[in-house]
């Protein structure tokens, strides 16, 4: 348990440490390929927020999908690829090859689905070599290129939005 405290330490001094120097990316290009971060604590309709994203034009093959845990139980079976603390060493250096795998995939999108401001979840989406990143208003502003302004349970008012502010943002993309 006390390890755990100095890995989330380490997590929130390497993110106030690089937030600052987060490169921001224009959205420019079509999009084919989703990343979706969940906070599997707070959402549990991974599936429901799966098919909206697919019903506004996204191939569901193209849509990867990694989930948080608060408490990860290393004998259960999850559905999706899905890591808590425990994969992160004592420097606070994530060690899962899934993870580091959806970390350095150039997606077309990321989705930053988690309104509750967490050093792993917050961890994932600085590092990630994404085009461009979505989130929740309620994160910090220096992590994504555009918030929106939700609940993180409205998952349809979310997607919905974000589609709009996409459209007008590169109109024919989607």
């Amino acid at each position: 348990m006390f390890l755990n405290y100095i890995k989330v330490f380490f997590v929130k001094k390497s993110l106030n440490k690089n937030l600052d120097n987060v490169k921001k990316s224009a959205f420019t290009t079509d999009i084919q390929t989703v990343g979706l971060l969940i906070d599997g604590n707070d959402f549990s309709k991974k599936e429901a927020l799966l098919t909206e994203l697919v019903s506004k034009g996204i191939v569901e093959k193209n849509i990867k999908i990694v989930v948080y845990k608060d408490k990860f139980d290393k004998k259960e079976a999850y559905t999706c690829p899905t890591f808590g603390i425990n994969h992160l060493n004592w420097r606070g250096e994530i060690t899962e090859k899934f993870l580091k795998d959806f970390i350095k995939e150039e997606f077309d999108l990321l989705i930053s689905y988690y309104d509750i401001e967490k050093p792993m979840l917050m961890l994932i989406t600085q590092n990630s070599k994404a085009k461009f990143k979505v989130g929740f208003a309620t994160i910090d502003k220096r992590l994504n290129r555009l918030m929106i302004n939700t609940n993180v349970r409205e998952y349809k008012v979310f997607v919905n939005e974000l589609f709009k502010y996409l459209k007008n943002i590169k109109p024919n993309t989607i």
